[in-house]
Order: structure tokens, then C-alpha cells, then sequence
């Protein structure tokens, strides 16, 4: 038994280096389309819920906790995109990115906060669901303002 688990724990670390390996190698191309893929993903379960706060769209707490769910994965990904190296790539990044990674770290880190809260308040009901979307959008338009081109 203890031989097998030390075998399944060598796999995964293996395994895991490996992946980690080969993401450090990834062209800084691929990485901005990893990062932009995250983005327009996190817009497409986000949109929605701007909708619904917008009395658009029905407000609907089935989508609104699916929504969230998604976004709490998503607004983890992008992030180890941004590198030094793809500076140079085609992309509405702006170079306060590499200029000011604090500020950058601290702007990630209020949207993933701001989600985080979304997902709670998905399960609270209309009010507070509504005021976690706000919340998620005013981080996204701060850092869209701070970090991105238009």
C-alpha cells in the first residue's frame, strides 16, 4: 500500500513538473492568447449577469450561482500570462503591467476578491447578488482603465 502511494505521489510530481516545465517554455504568443482566452471567456459568463443587474434580463439565481461558479475559476487564470516577455506582443495591455506589477498584483487580486464575494452573494438572494455584480464590474472597468487600452 505504501509502495502504491509513493508511486501515485512520484506520478503527480513528475507530472506536475512537467506541466510547469513546459508552460515556462511557452512562446510569449501563446501566452497572451492563454490570457486574452481567459478574458473573453470570463466576459461571456459575466455578461449575463450585467444584463440581469441592468434589469435587461430577468434576474435568474439558477445562472447567477452557475455564472459565478465559472468566474471563480476563470479570474484565476490569466494572470501567469503576463510576463516580461510578452511586452512586445500584440495585445491592449498597457506597459504599467511591467512598470507597476504591484499595482497590477493589487488590481488581480480586488477583482478575485470581488468575485469570490459574488459567489457567496449568488447564494443570498437578488440584493445582495446585485451588489456583488456591481462590485465585480467596477474592479474589472479599474483595472480596464488602469491596465488596458481601449
Amino acid at each position: 500500500m505504501k509502495n502504491q502511494m509513493f508511486a501515485v505521489a512520484l506520478a503527480l510530481t513528475l507530472g506536475a513538473g512537467y506541466t510547469l516545465s513546459a508552460f515556462a517554455q511557452a512562446k510569449p504568443d501563446a501566452l497572451v492568447k492563454m490570457r486574452q482566452s481567459a478574458m473573453t471567456l470570463q466576459g461571456k459568463y459575466f455578461g449575463p449577469l450585467g444584463l440581469m443587474n441592468a434589469g435587461k434580463l430577468p434576474y435568474n439565481a439558477d445562472v447567477v450561482a452557475r455564472n459565478a461558479g465559472f468566474l471563480d475559476s476563470l479570474s484565476q487564470m490569466p494572470w501567469d500570462g503576463f510576463t516580461e516577455d510578452t511586452k512586445g506582443e500584440k495585445s491592449r495591455a498597457l506597459p504599467e503591467i511591467y512598470s507597476n506589477p504591484a499595482g497590477f498584483k493589487t488590481a488581480q487580486d480586488n477583482f478575485r476578491g470581488a468575485v469570490t464575494k459574488l459567489v457567496g452573494a449568488a447564494k443570498s438572494g437578488e440584493g445582495p447578488a446585485k451588489a456583488a455584480i456591481v462590485e465585480v464590474l467596477n474592479n474589472c472597468n479599474g483595472c480596464h482603465k488602469q491596465f488596458r487600452s481601449q
